[in-house]
């Protein structure tokens, strides 16, 4: 017999009960845990991205391979390199992967070079799937999933090249992807709008899922702001680890023959409206996306892919495309020793 449950009915406690403290509760565990931030840059060689990321956190996250002369060759990152670091902020701890990665559009044959990218995107997705499943788990897994790619996009005032669209359509369906016009400051402003206008239009020519995504579940206040969002999008940017003295101001910029650019002025460039995207008003959304979209949609098919090769009758002599050990399996110690050593466990992460 099921009891039926009554929809609960809104009171107020008669005095003052105490809690409404579990949000101060909550966030004395948070901040006593700290967060985790993994952001990943994709961009080929020479646009800034170290410089970019150097600047976003006002800190010496990524080492950057840039030439200190136009002479000097530029040098090319040749594997996934990632850099992590802590970050203190009025008792805020912010631990933050800084994944860099191959020479991306470098070489003479570029073809399905953004595949090493999703590959490491579905790994970490399949490494924390690993973990989650254990019988025996860790009270926190360790997130190694990336929160956001930051994707340069060089200044050249064309439309996307067939490398960019591919890698672009791969990159956000299994990721939170935002666009960026690298060293916009070699663009004038009319060339900037221009060409920004020109990527907002292949980006609904092709459908991309950008970040940030429509929901129903957000206020009409965060609905507005990422409409907001969504119009400066690909933010035209340029970034500076050095300060320099404009108007008699100590400012984070570059001092060029031809004038100087403040990368904190918005009428210059669009670094502050980046910068407040990512820390100040999306930082945990594109934690929690990550987690509950992107990551739950790679969790379904790996279940539902495991549970189709348990019901086929042929499953040992068809090629395993993916396999995970569900909490209500208990596979024998011999099993788990062929699996592992067979490298299936979990299968490709294709």
């Amino acid at each position: 017999m099921s009891a039926s449950i009554d929809e609960p009915q809104l009171t107020q406690p008669q005095k003052y009960v105490g809690f409404d403290t579990i949000t101060t509760q909550i966030e004395n565990r948070l901040l006593k845990r700290g967060f985790q931030f993994n952001v990943m840059v994709v961009g080929r060689s020479g646009l800034g991205k170290s410089t970019l990321i150097n600047t976003l956190f006002s800190a010496g996250l990524a080492q950057s391979t840039g030439r200190k002369v136009s002479s000097e060759p530029i040098e090319k990152t040749t594997e996934i390199k990632v850099n992590s670091h802590s970050l203190i902020e009025n008792n805020v701890r912010l631990n933050i992967n800084v994944i860099d990665t191959p020479g991306f559009g470098d070489q003479i044959n570029n073809e399905k070079c953004w595949e090493p990218l999703v590959k490491y995107i579905k790994e970490q997705h399949s490494q924390y799937l690993r973990k989650e499943l254990t019988a025996q788990r860790e009270k926190f897994i360790p997130d190694t999933r990336v929160h956001c790619i930051l994707y340069f996009i060089p200044p050249n005032g064309r439309k996307l090249k067939q490398l960019d669209v591919l890698a672009l359509k791969k990159l956000s369906e299994i990721a939170n992807v935002v666009p960026i016009i690298a060293k916009s400051d070699s663009l004038t402003l009319e060339e900037r709008a221009d060409f920004k206008k020109v990527l907002q239009n292949e980006f609904i020519k092709y459908n991309f899922n950008i970040y940030p995504y429509d929901s129903d579940d957000l206020y009409p206040e965060e609905k507005q702001l990422n409409e907001d969002i969504k119009s400066l999008i690909p933010f035209a940017i340029a970034g500076s680890e050095t300060e320099v003295q404009i108007n008699g101001e100590l400012v984070k910029g570059r001092k060029t023959k031809w004038g100087a650019i403040n990368v904190e002025d918005v009428s210059q460039c669009e670094f502050v409206f980046l910068r407040d995207f990512l820390t100040r008003t999306h930082l945990q959304d594109l934690i929690e996306t990550t987690a509950v979209v992107h990551y739950e949609s790679f969790r379904s098919k790996q279940l539902i892919a495991l549970k189709e090769n348990a019901s086929n009758p042929n499953r040992q002599s068809a090629p395993i495309q993916s396999q995970v050990v569900p909490p209500s399996t208990q596979p024998s110690q011999q099993d788990l020793k062929t699996q592992s050593s067979n490298g299936n466990l979990f299968g490709s992460t294709r």
